[in-house]
């Protein structure tokens, strides 16, 4: 893994402006205050670069991302890649599952191309036939200089997902006793999964993924089996209020809700006393974050 990256000089189209990039971004990330508001890289800077590359990466980080969320799929040989979706189709010029790929199959493909035609306003040559990257290589990009927000996703679908993930971050170094806890961070909507993780490496935190279908309620039950392998909840930004983010933090729980891009909405959830939240759009939640305050009690 590199301890050390090189200064990086790098060109992203921003509302009009080229922004230059140098080694001044990359800094130990380490240091994150777990109990302070975090602002996590949906999928990187995807408001703005192509979801889940290095530039999208990159560009997250420069905005001032805490975290980078990398959405996990495995490849036919047993490769754990960022994709989102189980089907290379929509972000990627090539057609059918992830899992019926190799990992060098899978990098043949152009990642990056679409973007420029779906959002022609942050559109640069840049992103051309850029490649579906590793988790292995997102590691080795930036190592210690980022944290990282990880989802299992189809884990069911994956037998030993999890197995190669810890296996991958033991090696890094970025879990383990000699790691800063925080560095991971691993979520997902199934708790089979999560309590996996939690059964092999209980010093993890972990955040259970929720898909309400109707306004977000949360029992006392449901919060005391959370809390048995859990540190926190990620419910849709749009299903839950004032109420259930008290209740939520009441608990003890971090509520970190997804994915929110609208300054309006920025100001009212960390008003309510969210402690992160997921953004296509760091810049936006970086800035809102410093002007509103979070309650001081949840009554």
């Amino acid at each position: 893994m590199k301890k050390i990256l090189p200064t990086i000089i790098c060109l992203f189209f921003i509302f009009g402006v080229y922004v230059t990039i140098d080694s001044q971004w990359i800094q130990n990330r380490a240091e994150v205050d777990m109990n302070s508001f975090i602002v996590i890289g949906h999928r990187g800077a995807s408001g703005y670069a192509p979801e889940h590359t290095i530039p999208s990466y990159e560009l997250a980080l420069k905005l001032g991302a805490d975290y980078l969320e990398i959405d996990l799929q495995m490849t036919k040989d047993g490769k754990l890649v960022a994709m989102h979706d189980d089907l290379v189709d929509r972000t990627t010029n090539g057609k059918g599952k992830v899992s019926t790929y190799t990992l060098a199959e899978l990098q043949e493909l152009d990642a990056g191309s679409w973007f420029n035609i779906e959002h022609k306003k942050f559109a640069d040559s840049v992103y051309e036939n850029l490649k579906v990257p590793s988790l292995d290589e997102i590691i080795d990009t930036f190592g210690e200089t980022a944290n990282y927000y990880i989802e299992t996703k189809n884990p069911d679908k994956y037998p030993g997902m999890e197995k190669e993930l810890l296996k991958i971050l033991n090696e890094n170094g970025l879990i383990g006793s000699d790691a800063i806890k925080g560095r991971v961070i691993i979520q997902s909507f199934s708790e089979k999964s999560l309590r996996r993780i939690h059964a092999s490496n209980p010093d993890i935190p972990l955040i259970q993924l929720i898909k309400y279908q109707g306004r977000a309620k949360v029992s006392n039950s449901q919060i005391k089996r959370w809390k048995e392998y859990a540190s926190g909840v990620g419910p849709n930004y749009r299903k839950i209020d004032k109420n259930y983010i008290h209740t939520i933090r009441k608990a003890g729980l971090w509520i970190h809700p997804y994915t929110i891009d609208n300054q309006e909405d920025m100001k009212k959830l960390i008003g309510y006393g969210i402690t992160g939240a997921f953004t296509d759009m760091a810049d936006r939640l970086v800035q809102v974050s410093k002007e509103v305050p979070a309650p001081t009690n949840y009554e």
